[in-house]
């Protein structure tokens, strides 16, 4: 079964405190000033009941029901009322958050039968294409390239990761493995439109692969450390040999360290940590208190941001940028939303 602890989590919070975060939508708004109004007069008959039985106590009446007033009894009564209504209407709110946040996995007569994502475990458009994989529930196998033979690409003319075959289909570029997947597994959404929303997020997803992720190689490899722990994580998670792993963890991360450099210098970073602060705050600005970009439900640009973080969220640079910036209650939400991976263990 799948892990829906954030999500879970995520919308008890809506549910209890519906003034904590911004509505998307009316119902959410009326249902939340249905329940206040409730728990307030609940609050008012409560302290009703408590005023009237310490009048009574002092001349020795018992804190029974059969034993109070006329009134006490009727404040009682429709204060159980108003906790009745306010749990019912707290898991009407609940359910209507779960179905708002429902996920749309593909008709079974869309889904592919087999498909194989050749990868590095720590590379951002790979992990963008993970990302869509696990939201729309498409069981996927991995095969883990070696970064300095490839030998597991050898046979594509492509010489780059991610490589995704679908049914036998090649599919490169992650973006585009990400467009024409869209459009295999949700046909009747692939008709082209011009609204304000698909152009946001076509601008989103712009930004992530011309700025996002160029920001993040300089904050992995920042220095030797942090290029090994990176290194650590992709031979960890890879399908290497031992001797592969001591390979690829010190070679690599000497390369990278150096590739690093040379990225910094081509996009003109002075600061690594800025840099990664900067796009993180950008984000959280564009949702302008919205939930996700796409409103109750993320779209391709919520799913390419959380996809090129994912692999940095738990080093060095990933727990810095959520310590210092706004973003980690939306990546939370993603978390929540997306849940765990759908990838098919060997």
């Amino acid at each position: 079964m799948r892990s829906n602890n954030g999500l879970t989590s995520y919308i008890l919070r809506r549910a209890l405190n519906p003034l904590a975060s911004n509505q998307t939508h009316q119902s959410s708004n009326g249902l939340s000033s249905v329940i206040q109004q409730n728990q307030q007069h609940y609050n008012l008959q409560r302290l009703a009941f408590y005023s009237n039985t310490s009048r009574n106590s002092s001349s020795g009446s018992k804190w029974w029901l059969p034993h109070l007033g006329q009134y006490t009894r009727k404040a009682v009564s429709v204060g159980i009322a108003g906790a009745v209504s306010f749990s019912i209407l707290a898991s009407s709110l609940i359910s209507s958050e779960q179905d708002l946040l429902a996920k749309e996995p593909p008709k079974p007569e869309f889904l592919p039968k087999e498909v194989v994502l050749y990868q590095y475990e720590a590379c951002p458009f790979c992990n963008k294409v993970k990302a869509f994989l696990d939201y729309y529930d498409i069981p996927y196998k991995v095969v883990e390239v070696n970064p300095l033979s490839k030998k597991e690409i050898k046979w594509s003319e492509y010489k780059k990761v991610p490589i995704l075959t679908v049914d036998g289909e090649h599919l490169v570029d992650s973006s585009d493995i990400i467009d024409k997947l869209g459009a295999k597994i949700h046909p009747k959404k692939a008709v082209v439109s011009d609204s304000d929303g698909e152009t946001e997020e076509k601008k989103w997803r712009g930004w992530v692969d011309s700025h996002l992720v160029h920001v993040l190689s300089p904050n992995i490899y920042r220095n030797s450390t942090e290029a090994l722990e990176s290194f650590d994580y992709i031979t960890s998670n890879g399908n290497f040999s031992y001797t592969e792993k001591i390979t690829v963890k010190y070679a690599g991360a000497v390369a990278m360290y150096f590739v690093s450099k040379k990225l910094k210098k081509k996009y003109n970073i002075t600061d690594e940590r800025a840099a990664l602060y900067e796009a993180a705050e950008t984000w959280v600005d564009a949702l302008d208190g919205r939930e996700f970009l796409g409103g109750p439900k993320p779209n391709l640009a919520d799913l390419a941001v959380f996809g090129v973080l994912r692999p940095i969220r738990y080093l060095r640079s990933g727990k810095d940028m959520v310590e210092h910036t706004r973003i980690g209650d939306w990546y939370s939400r993603m978390e929540g939303v997306v849940g765990d991976s759908c990838r098919i263990k060997a």
